[in-house]
């Protein structure tokens, strides 16, 4: 998310740009006046030794730093926030850089970070609070066991196969039942496979219980915070959106009194179409798949089981549907039903109140909606 529009940066109201390349040991910092006037210099990583070299050399100057979001986090934001300086995070991916340069050091890059952040060029993204950092890991470290746990089971059903083992009868709706885990652990094979497939289990398992154990604390973290028990409530009330996806939602779209606009969120799950217009031309092609495909995968998901909740929603799914070539109508309407998603969590979020499902009398296009037959197809889809 980007930075609110009252910590908007001005240049003209600072003396000094220092440009900072940073690493776990060091920092390459540039410092830039409006003069052009540049120096450049490697020092330990540290806000301490910085500002004190900065406060020395440049006394009675009013400094802005920035660095670009990395592995090393927000530490040096938070101690160089924390001492009033101002600081400025950006994405790596947003920092204007020039097509034909061939030579990359950490030198080079802090100098253009710090004429970046002179001319105006930079723009910081929102940095969390300590307690949406904290959830955030929870929510990364679930998502990881669920993706091991998938990992896992495709693992132990590739090695049955490529040995001739047929996998125990089990329903469609629960292949992996206590049952059928019971039976795999039971099967008739040589003992180097048995001890490959025990080992699988043993990591599907593990992954299991990790995956059950941090859905619990992220539970519990959630209901000891007023604001995110709130945030998860009103999220939890629009149909479709179930406590994980929207668990996810409020780590990583972070404060709500931040989100600006309508058209925010939707822009920072990548649910925006790509555009390459001039003049009279306008051509918009696919969505931009920014930000974090993990959380835009589980929308998607809860746009399915959306349509089928509301009525409103599944009208709309059909009415864009019909509009476009069969081979892609069922994916370019599922995507417009996650968008208009996003508008409901802006509205919830910002009126921090419960959804109301309402129910809209159908319109003479929406009555020729599909019937059972294109259900089908749609799910098939999925």
């Amino acid at each position: 998310m980007t930075q609110p529009a009252k910590q908007h940066f001005i240049p003209l109201e600072f003396d000094l740009f220092a440009g900072l390349d940073v690493d776990k040991t060091s920092l390459s910092v540039t410092f830039t006046d409006h003069g052009n006037t540049y120096r450049s210099l490697k020092m330990p990583y540290g806000a301490d030794s910085l500002l004190n070299y900065a406060r020395k050399q440049y006394p009675g100057q009013k400094m802005a730093f920035v660095y670009e979001a990395g592995p090393t986090g927000f530490g040096l934001f938070d101690d160089l926030t924390a001492q009033g300086q101002v600081c400025l995070v950006v994405a790596p991916s947003m920092v204007p850089r020039a097509p034909g340069q061939r030579v990359k050091t950490n030198r080079l890059d802090s100098r253009q970070l710090s004429e970046g952040l002179r001319g105006g060029q930079l723009r910081s993204i929102h940095v969390p609070s300590s307690t949406y950092r904290q959830l955030r890991h929870l929510v990364q470290l679930r998502d990881s066991h669920v993706g091991q746990l998938k990992a896992a089971k495709l693992r132990i059903k590739a090695l049955l196969l490529y040995e001739g083992i047929a996998f125990p009868d089990a329903p469609p709706t629960n292949p992996w039942s206590n049952k059928v885990l019971r039976q795999l652990g039971q099967l008739e094979c040589n003992p180097t496979v048995r001890f490959k497939l025990n080992s699988l289990l043993g990591g599907l398992d593990f992954h299991r219980l990790q995956a059950a154990a941090t859905h619990k604390e992220i539970r519990r973290f959630c209901q000891q915070d007023p604001d995110l028990k709130a945030s998860l409530r009103y999220l939890t009330s629009i149909p479709g959106i179930g406590w994980i996806v929207a668990s996810h939602l409020v780590a990583r779209l972070g404060d709500w009194r931040q989100i600006q606009n309508v058209r925010q969120i939707a822009g920072f799950l990548g649910l925006v179409c790509t555009e390459h217009s001039t003049g009279d031309r306008v051509q918009r092609g696919a969505i931009t798949r920014a930000g974090d495909a993990r959380l835009r995968n589980k929308l998607i998901q809860a746009a399915w089981r959306a349509t089928r909740k509301d009525p409103e929603l599944d009208r709309f799914y059909w009415r864009i549907y019909n509009r476009h070539p069969k081979p892609v109508a069922a994916r370019k309407a599922i995507v417009a039903v996650a968008r208009k998603l996003t508008t409901r969590i802006y509205a919830v979020l910002k009126q921090q109140r419960p959804f109301a499902v309402r129910s809209a009398p159908l319109t003479p296009e929406e009555t020729t909606a599909p019937g059972d037959a294109s259900t089908d197809l749609r799910r098939q889809t999925e």
